[in-house]
């Protein structure tokens, strides 16, 4: 368990914290989100201790162990990739170490009852539980073992890390943190890196992992499938939910309904004391009436208007001009990395109004085609052709750490704008949340969601008829990426977008470009229509899977026919009383839902009440048609 009670810290004038209370406890699977600079990345840093809060206190029992994954790598690109992997276990020997010199202490004490003796215990005693998690005897073959199962092969295990891309090195760092077993794991923006395979395992592990994880994401869909709890940081506020995120968001909207209607009655009431103040203050039989009213108010608690943060930026992309009707034609593509072949002899088109996306595995060489679409890269053999009248605007996957760290926000954008708009680059910053002193911030001082912001300023100064747009959701919240995504939709030019994020691309396209085994292949529909391709594809895994557990069936059968009578007989008594409990429940939800369907439901008192039980009772019902399922499978029903 974490406990954090009273958090407090400011940079200059702004509070990040204002008297902060949290606590995360065993087998939450906790989604913190929040706008941009809302201080998501800041508290995991204080539960790390990588940084100090003016105030408070965070109680974590000891013998807990952490891990945490930041934006940011730290692996050493000389390294092979199982060597890397082993670095996890570098600390192994220090705490053995320290294990040694403190159980030497322990042996020369005589103060049995001291505090200073306890702590001791209490050390020595969850080091050792610490190195219990570990035979250092095998961590070599449990590294291996790891590794497979994150996509690595025994023909690129021994390879340098250098080799590999961004999504490759981040499966690298999340595996030494995974072969550590922290019982806390903290991940900020894991999916930044991953491609939509490697995110699909990674909601898996997670689901299944054995702590408290803690993970800073603006993937709703990764969200929805991972979290039994969300924490929103808002205005130095918290907004606490034991839902997923699709839940919270309708918790919160109810919990705004009823704010909103508590405020208009009690400002009503407030406007009806003053009426009678002012009217009866005058009179001398009923000054004393007055003057109780006017205490009340005094005494009274104003409830705070519902404050949101909706900043959100201004993003329209100007008109495209007409194009050919091919854009872009890649014949007998080639693309190699020294002896590492990428692409081989793809066939690539796209026409005029055209919206594609590009997926597939990282290292796969979504990446490296829309480099060279864009003449950023060249091919190593084949044939490249822009079609007429194609102005290309390209934005890519490092963009935001492109940018000249040393210029203001306002040269930046007036280098990037054509002499025409020039004089509107003040304009263009404000509508992307840059106002006032803003635009003469240096480049480096901003965050990555910031950079990311003025990046794409950049990118629509500019009259683009074709664009090319590299993983353009990283670092931006939710907001921002919906804004992004609504002004590509209304963009009438010709798009390709490299995209892991798949509630970003749902709808956004019309075509699919898989990306596997150093070629393409065309899906027709968004994304959503390409994993349910995905998914007829690997059929026969299916059928391997329904064989298997046709067997395990089988065998349950087996048992249950040995099962003693007396033994079946208490195993059919406890369904049935699970049975019971099944129809109770259900029939206390559809009261709850009967009374919510009422349009007047949120203007009542015990709405928010009625709300959580409506959730508990789900959440039950969910735990009791598990064990159904358990008794029903024991059995052989």
């Amino acid at each position: 368990m974490i406990d954090l009670r009273g958090i407090n810290l400011k940079y200059g004038d702004r509070h990040i914290f204002k008297n902060l209370n949290l606590t995360f406890k065993d087998q939450e699977r906790i989604g913190l989100i929040g706008r941009n600079g809302a201080g998501k990345s800041t508290l995991l840093k204080i539960i790390a201790k990588h940084i100090s809060a003016d105030s408070g206190t965070i109680d974590i029992p000891n013998g807990m162990t952490m891990g945490f994954l930041t934006q940011d790598l730290y692996v050493n690109e000389e390294n092979s990739v199982l060597t890397e992997a082993l670095t996890a276990f570098e600390s192994l020997n220090n705490l053995e170490a320290e294990l040694e010199k403190l159980n030497d202490e322990l042996a020369g004490r005589m103060d049995y009852e001291s505090d200073d003796y306890m702590k001791l215990i209490d050390r020595i005693t969850g080091l050792s539980e610490q190195l219990g998690h570990y035979d250092v005897n095998t961590v070599e073959a449990t590294a291996v073992k790891l590794l497979k199962g994150l996509g690595f092969k025994d023909s690129n295990i021994n390879n340098a890390v250098s080799t590999f891309s961004g999504g490759w090195k981040m499966r690298i760092e999340l595996a030494k943190l995974l072969l550590r077993e922290p019982n806390i794991l903290m991940l900020d923006e894991p999916t930044n890196h991953l491609d939509i395979e490697s995110i699909i395992w990674l909601e898996q592990y997670i689901k299944d992992y054995d702590g408290i994880v803690i993970v800073i994401s603006h993937d709703q869909e990764f969200l929805d499938n991972v979290c039994n709890r969300i924490v929103e940081l808002e205005l130095s506020r918290v907004f606490d939910v034991k839902s997923n995120y699709s839940g919270f968001m309708i918790e919160k909207e109810l919990q705004r309904q009823v704010m909103e209607s508590t405020i208009k009655n009690q400002q009503k009431e407030i406007a009806e004391k003053e009426r009678l103040i002012e009217k009866f203050r005058a009179k001398a039989n009923k000054a004393k009436f007055a003057q109780s009213l006017i205490k009340q108010l005094d005494k009274m608690d104003r409830i705070e208007e519902f404050a949101s943060d909706t900043k959100a930026m201004n993003l329209r992309f100007p008109p495209a001009g007409r194009s050919g009707q091919i854009v872009s034609k890649a014949e007998s593509l080639t693309k190699s990395y020294g002896q590492n072949l990428v692409l081989d002899k793809v066939d690539f088109q796209i026409e005029r109004g055209e919206r594609l996306a590009f997926v597939g595995q990282n290292g796969q060489g979504k990446s490296t085609l829309a480099k060279i679409l864009t003449d950023e890269i060249e091919a190593s053999q084949g044939e490249v052709t822009t079609g007429h009248n194609v102005s290309i605007g390209y934005f890519a996957q490092d963009q935001p750490e492109q940018l000249d760290g040393d210029r203001t926000l306002l040269e930046v954008v007036e280098g990037k704008a054509p002499p025409e708009l020039r004089s509107k680059a003040r304009n263009i910053l404000g509508s992307f949340l840059f106002s006032g002193e803003d635009v003469d911030k240096k480049v480096k001082v901003l965050s990555g969601g910031e950079r990311s912001r003025l990046a794409l300023a950049c990118l629509i100064m500019q009259e683009n008829n074709f664009l090319v747009l590299d993983e353009p959701t990283n670092h931006l919240d939710i907001i921002s990426k919906q804004r992004l995504k609504d002004a590509l939709m209304q963009y009438d030019g010709t798009l390709l977008v490299v995209s892991h994020d798949r509630s970003f691309l749902q709808g956004l396209t019309s075509k699919t470009v898989e990306f596997k085994n150093r070629n393409i292949k065309y899906h027709i529909g968004d994304v959503n229509e390409f994993l349910n391709s995905r998914a007829t594809d690997t059929f026969r895994e299916i059928e391997k899977a329904t064989i298997v557990k046709s067997k395990k069936q089988e065998e349950l059968k087996t048992e249950v026919n040995k099962m003693s009578r007396d033994d079946e007989k208490k195993l059919r008594r406890k369904l049935r009383y699970v049975e019971r409990d099944i129809e109770k429940l259900e029939g206390q939800i559809k009261e709850i839902e009967a009374e919510m369907a009422d349009p007047k439901f949120y203007m009542r008192e015990d709405s928010v009440s009625l709300s959580k039980a409506h959730g508990d009772y789900k959440e039950q019902l969910d735990t009791k048609m598990s064990e159904w399922d358990d008794l029903a499978t024991q059995l052989g029903d």
